[in-house]
C-alpha cells in the first residue's frame, strides 16, 4: 500500500470496525499526546489498553497498563502506536509473534518505516502512519 495518502474510506473502515486498542506508549502524563488520544478514544467508546513497560499494573486513564502486548488478556483489534519510529521494526516483530494479532496497526503523527509496514501487511494487518485517530475520527466518522 501506498503509505503517502490514504483513501477516506480505508481509515473510515477501520475506525468503525474497531472495538479494542492497545495504545503502545501511554503515558500517565496529561501533557503528552498519548494520553489526550486515550481519553478522547476512551470517550469514543473503544476499550483501549495502555502499554508502558515503566507503569505496568497502574493505571492510566482508569485503565490498568500492561508492559507488554502479550500480557493483554483479550484479543486487540489495533495497536496505536505512541513510540519512536525506529521502534516500529521491533514492534512489529512483536506483533507478529501474538497468538492472537491485531488487525490494524497504527503508527501516530511521525510514527513511519515503510519496510515494517511491508511486513506487517505481507502478515494480513492493515497499516496506517503518521496519522492519529483523534483527527481522523472527527473527520470521518462524526
Amino acid at each position: 500500500m501506498n503509505h503517502d495518502v490514504y483513501p477516506d474510506y480505508y481509515i473510515a473502515d477501520i475506525l468503525r470496525s474497531t472495538k479494542t486498542i492497545a495504545l503502545v506508549g501511554a503515558s500517565p502524563n496529561a501533557e503528552r499526546p498519548s494520553h489526550r488520544v486515550m481519553a478522547f478514544l476512551l470517550r469514543r467508546g473503544y476499550t483501549v489498553f495502555p502499554v508502558n513497560p515503566g507503569q505496568a499494573s497502574k493505571e492510566i486513564q482508569g485503565q490498568t497498563v500492561y508492559a507488554t502486548l502479550a500480557d493483554i488478556p483479550e484479543p486487540i483489534d489495533m495497536v496505536d502506536v505512541f513510540r519512536a519510529a525506529n521502534a516500529l521494526p521491533a514492534l512489529v516483530d512483536e506483533i507478529l509473534a501474538l497468538k492472537t494479532r491485531p488487525k490494524v496497526i497504527w503508527g501516530q503523527l511521525s510514527v513511519r518505516d515503510d519496510k515494517a509496514a511491508e511486513k506487517a501487511e505481507a502478515s494480513g494487518i492493515q497499516v496506517v502512519m503518521d496519522r492519529c485517530p483523534a483527527i481522523e475520527y472527527p473527520r470521518l466518522v462524526g
